[in-house]
């Protein structure tokens, strides 16, 4: 019985197929080599400014890339669907058409994100980027082999095409679920409003014009000093975690701001506003006074 119960209970600890493969590219440095190449071509195409941060998303405020893949998937779906019922030929194809056009947007906005991914994360997305185009070659074949009437050969192309989808939709949700290439990853703050003013340290504890990093309690702090006026936001970058208090200062529009030293992301060191890409979600920031005493006292931005 205890051999059949360890038995039992080493084969739930198995992991499922799909995710081994994809948890095993995160590890597949012979991939390293093609990620290079490409993430130079794409910085060189998509220097740093307005472009490249619309294809970020940083007018939105958060990524454009994920929501703009729901109007490709849901065409090629519906496709699918379309092609298993009679007389609906002409229909799929305008459905098969529409995703091809809505592929473009989805992905350049997806080129631009993964230029500004961590190693690991463009193993994935490299061969995620792989299944979606071999995915768009189908369909591009099955809407070239509809418009010239073999509509038997357009659906079998279009199933290809799903395949080669359903793969590359599974690699991009452990990309941005798993790996999380997608959300914020600055450390909410917003629980300690309703608990007031919190002690930080002294003025005379920092430099001037010079970030340090302080900690409030379990929060990492970016704190900078010009002369009277004090600033502080999380520290850890929300694109991917970089360490604020380590990147440059520099003036964009008279604003004192912060690049963090890892993928280049600008902060407005005032307010946590996006500046710059590839971060989209503003950085959480703290009102600050100082006392009586010299000590600096901070509270979450409203």
């Amino acid at each position: 019985m205890n051999r059949q119960r360890v038995s039992r209970i080493s084969r739930s600890l198995v992991r499922p197929r799909p995710l081994q493969v994809a948890e095993d590219l995160e590890h597949a440095d012979a991939l390293d080599g093609s990620s290079r190449f490409f993430t130079k071509v794409v910085r060189r195409l998509l220097p740093p400014g307005p472009v490249k941060d619309l294809l970020h998303g940083v007018p939105v405020g958060h990524p454009a890339h994920p929501p703009l893949t729901d109007i490709p998937i849901g065409c090629f779906m519906s496709a699918a669907v379309l092609d298993l019922l009679p007389g609906t030929d002409r229909a799929a194809e305008v459905l098969v058409a529409t995703g091809l056009a809505a592929s473009v947007p989805t992905a350049l906005t997806g080129i631009a994100d993964w230029s500004s991914l961590h190693s690991e994360q463009q193993r994935v997305g490299l061969v995620h980027a792989v299944s979606n185009i071999t995915a768009g070659t189908f369909y591009t074949a099955s809407l070239v082999a509809r418009r010239r009437g073999y509509f038997g050969t357009g659906k079998a192309l279009s199933f290809a095409g799903l395949t080669a989808l359903v793969a590359g939709a599974y690699l991009g949700g452990h990309l941005a679920f798993r790996q999380g290439a997608g959300p914020s990853h600055a450390e909410s703050i917003t629980h300690l409003g309703p608990l007031g003013w919190h002690d930080l340290c002294t003025v005379e504890e920092l430099p001037d014009g010079w970030p340090v990093h302080r900690n409030l309690g379990y929060i990492s702090l970016f704190v900078l000093r010009e002369g009277d006026d004090v600033y502080v936001l999380a520290d850890r970058c929300s694109h991917l975690d970089g360490p604020l208090h380590q990147g440059r200062m520099i003036e964009v529009d008279e604003e004192t701001c912060v690049v963090c030293p890892w993928h280049g992301s600008t902060f407005r060191v005032s307010d946590g506003t996006v500046v710059h890409g590839p971060a989209t979600g503003r950085q959480p920031a703290f009102e600050t006074r100082v006392g009586d005493n010299g000590m600096i006292q901070v509270r979450p931005a409203r």
